[in-house]
């Protein structure tokens, strides 16, 4: 029954909130979208690549297939339900998780390792530094990617627990189809015309009365 669930057309039904945190994670992802394009642009075209150590791109990828995946998921709950394949939508959610963490998890450790940097004599840099910049654009990247990898996680948990409850209605074109009893119809009788008389029947044949027999004598018959 769970399995009918994933494998059905149609989003299910789900709480209010869940939409709410869509939205939400679409906005964040934006923000971490914005800020590994300026980790990557700080150095400037591939001197800037390498100095973010990929994390600033590879944040960049996952921010646009979050955008293809949740706000598709979005645009096809609102205008087009029945081309919303659950389980192609359940394929994208649990790529988005891995790719998240792989996204903050790495942004983090090099934000780590430029935010500690140190010069020749020892002595810390300036905030105003490109290299304390890039640090701190990909420290917020990874605060924010780690926020909506939580996020997308809950997701993922309402959404199966959202199908399983609920199978759907389109499952013929996946081979689901559900042989229910052929309807006979009634039975069909001419309706009369309106204002029709009804129809008149033969009424049977009366026979006359006879006069009953004093008592003790034979009923006599009536010859036909």
């Amino acid at each position: 029954m769970g399995a009918s669930g994933l494998l059905a057309r149609g989003p299910p039904p789900s709480p209010a909130w869940v939409t709410y945190m869509k939205y939400a994670i679409l906005g964040l992802s934006l923000i971490c979208l914005a800020m590994g394009a300026w980790a990557t642009s700080i150095f400037g075209g591939g001197l800037g690549f390498v100095a973010s150590g990929g994390a600033g791109g590879l944040v960049i990828f996952v921010a646009i297939l979050t955008f293809i995946v949740y706000g598709g998921g979005i645009a096809l709950e609102k205008f087009s339900p029945n081309n919303f394949f659950r389980i192609g939508f359940l394929i994208g959610y649990i790529f988005s998780i891995i790719f998240w963490l792989s996204g903050w998890a790495w942004a983090a450790s090099l934000a780590g390792v430029w935010l500690s940097y140190y010069d020749g004599f020892g002595i810390s840099t300036s905030a105003s530094d490109p290299v304390k910049q890039l640090g701190a654009s990909l420290a917020v990247t990874a605060a924010l990617g780690a926020v909506v990898w939580v996020m997308t996680i809950v997701n993922l948990v309402m959404f199966i627990k959202a199908c399983v409850a609920d199978p759907g209605s389109n499952n013929a074109e996946l081979g689901n189809i559900k042989h229910q009893p052929a309807a006979y119809p009634a039975a069909q009788y001419p309706a009369q015309p309106y204002g029709a008389q009804p129809q008149a029947y033969p009424q049977t044949q009366a026979y006359p009365q006879q006069p009953a027999a004093p008592y003790g004598q034979p009923q006599p018959y009536a010859t036909q």
